[in-house]
């Protein structure tokens, strides 16, 4: 059988760490092995009831059977405006200013295909999500890390980049609460950002995935809430982790009116739209009574009380965790991120995210997620405690 060779971009690609993690997760569970899953992001919820009748009843629409519109339904960018309005007071053009995406991760692999020529310059946090080296790749751009460290609290410090750095870069991706470690930006940091982006034109792409789950009585700020976000950049929004809908595949961005005209554009030659019902679906749960998004920040919340005080009284170092539905914690000394991880899968099966898949500045950490019911995460307390003591 001929094998055929595949195109330089494909061969470009980073490893999907994420896909690595999975593979040898599914080893370990089918040798039997009692696992508790602390290392993916998926959440463990269903999507809430109204949600879900509202995708029952638009799926027997005849009208939903047929092609939808190439660029969304203007009653689901209607309800972004909507949303967006009510809950960060910010003005949004539905027609100009929101793009319907497949899915968050869609949206910012093609950001890059968007707007970066060969050898164009992307800044990306490190660690950071792995997807958005995934577009710089396909782009054939060039990566350049912006370090997030702890006595930074996880911010860039944009001083320590090279002038001559930003004057080449063309995007900036940007995520905050923040992915995989937990940290929060404040106004004065979006100002700033703001500022360098306008200063060496600087395209700001800010994923907001985890924009409802702030803790301690903090709502998450919106980049798009500070004066002058639009004129440089968009905002991500995904309804996976706000509504439980990670299988339902919808997103939006949502600002400067050039961007949504580039992912739209690109969208038109790649999709003909999502699925009608799912986007009445998607309007519904903007509109609808948000209490569904209060109770899970809540459980979030809870489960992190529950992660933070039984690892502290074990003796772990975690870092503060302001928002997501992750924690950032040190790795023991002798250990590398990838070591402690493996150590303990096989010795008490517990399986975490190496920090070092989220960039060089990820070492000496694990991501641990708080997918899992309260009394998982007291077991998985106990057996880090086992560990420590063994």
């Amino acid at each position: 059988m001929k094998e055929f060779q595949q195109s330089e971009s494909l061969k470009r690609l980073p490893d999907q760490f994420f896909a690595k993690l999975v593979n040898k997760l599914n080893t370990y569970q089918q040798q039997g092995h009692d696992l508790i899953n602390l290392g993916q992001g998926n959440p463990d919820q269903p999507t809430p009831g109204h949600i879900v009748e509202a995708l029952k009843k638009a799926a027997e629409n005849p009208l939903n059977h047929k092609y939808p519109p190439f660029q969304g339904f203007s009653h689901l960018k209607e309800a972004v405006a909507t949303y967006y309005k009510r809950e960060y007071d910010v003005d949004v053009d539905p027609e100009k200013e929101v793009a319907i995406l497949f899915g968050s991760k869609a949206g910012l692999v093609e950001l890059s295909q968007c707007f970066l020529n060969p050898g164009d310059v992307a800044l990306v946090p490190d660690p950071g999500y792995p997807d958005y080296w995934s577009g710089v790749a396909l782009a054939d751009g060039v990566m350049e890390p912006m370090p997030l460290l702890e006595e930074n609290a996880f911010l860039p410090k944009y001083n320590d980049i090279d002038p001559a750095v930003l004057k080449k870069a063309k995007l900036m991706f940007l995520n905050y609460p923040n992915n995989p470690t937990s940290a929060s930006a404040n106004r004065e940091f979006f100002e700033e950002t703001i500022e360098v982006a306008d200063r060496n034109d600087i395209c700001v792409v800010h994923d907001f995935a985890y924009g409802a789950i702030g803790f301690d009585g903090e709502k998450p700020l919106s980049f798009l809430e500070i004066p002058g976000a639009k004129d440089v950049g968009v905002e991500i929004y995904t309804m996976s982790k706000t509504y439980n809908m990670a299988g339902w595949r919808i997103a939006f961005a949502v600002g400067n009116h050039s961007v949504v005209q580039a992912l739209e554009l690109i969208q038109d030659h790649y999709y003909c739209s999502l699925f009608g019902a799912v986007q009445d679906a998607a309007a519904a749960a903007l509109l609808d009574s948000q209490k569904c998004v209060e109770d899970l920040r809540d459980t979030y919340e809870e489960r992190r009380h529950i992660l933070e005080e039984g690892l502290r009284e074990a003796g772990y170092e975690t870092t503060p965790c302001k928002g997501s539905f992750f924690m950032w914690l040190k790795v023991p000394e002798s250990y590398t991120s990838e070591t402690f991880a493996d150590a303990l899968l096989e010795k008490v099966g517990l399986f975490v995210a190496p920090g070092i898949g989220f960039g060089e500045y990820g070492e000496n950490y694990v991501r641990i997620g708080l997918n899992n019911s309260n009394e998982s995460l007291k077991d998985a307390v106990q057996r880090f405690k086992k560990f420590k003591q063994a």
